[in-house]
C-alpha cells in the first residue's frame, strides 16, 4: 500500500510539472517507468530503436503479390522502413515497374528475388543505437533534404 502512495505522489509531481509548463496530460492515459515503448512502428528501449516485432511478423507472412495493388501495398509498408535498407530503390525497382499505368502484370524471377530480398532485409533490421551524451559521433545527411 505504501509503495502505491509513493508512486502516486511521483505521478502527481510529473503531471504538476507538465501543467506548470502549460502542458497537459490525463493521468489515466499515462504510463510511467516502462522498459520499452512502441512509437510509430518502432520499439524504443534502453538498448536502442528497433522495428516493431508485429511489423516484422506481418512482413514475414506476406504472400507473393498477384497484382499491382498488392505490390503497392507491400511497397507502402516497406517504404516506411526504407531508410534502414541500403539501396532500397534499386532493390524495389523490378516490382515498382509493375505498378505503372498500362503495364501488364508479369511476375518475373527478378521480381521474386526483389520481393524475397526486401522481406529478408525488413525482418533482419539491426537495432539502431541512440546517441550517448558526451560521446562524439558523426552525422551524415542527404543534402537534398
Amino acid at each position: 500500500m505504501r509503495v502505491e502512495i509513493v508512486y502516486y505522489a511521483c505521478y502527481q509531481k510529473i503531471l504538476w510539472r507538465l501543467r506548470d509548463n502549460q502542458l497537459y496530460a490525463k493521468f489515466s492515459k499515462c504510463d510511467f517507468w516502462l522498459q520499452e515503448i512502441g512509437f510509430l512502428g518502432h520499439v524504443v528501449s534502453a538498448q536502442g530503436i528497433q522495428v516493431d516485432p508485429t511489423k516484422i511478423e506481418a512482413v514475414m507472412d506476406w504472400k507473393t503479390p498477384t497484382n499491382a495493388t498488392e505490390i503497392r501495398s507491400f511497397l507502402g509498408l516497406a517504404g516506411y522502413y526504407r531508410r534502414f535498407i541500403e539501396g532500397f530503390t534499386k532493390l524495389a525497382k523490378p516490382m515498382t515497374k509493375l505498378t505503372g499505368k498500362n503495364v501488364r502484370f508479369e511476375w518475373t524471377e527478378d521480381c521474386e528475388k526483389s520481393f524475397m530480398e526486401l522481406k529478408k532485409r525488413l525482418t533482419t533490421v539491426p537495432i539502431l543505437a541512440l546517441p550517448r551524451p558526451g560521446v562524439p559521433y558523426d552525422v551524415y545527411t542527404d543534402a537534398s533534404r
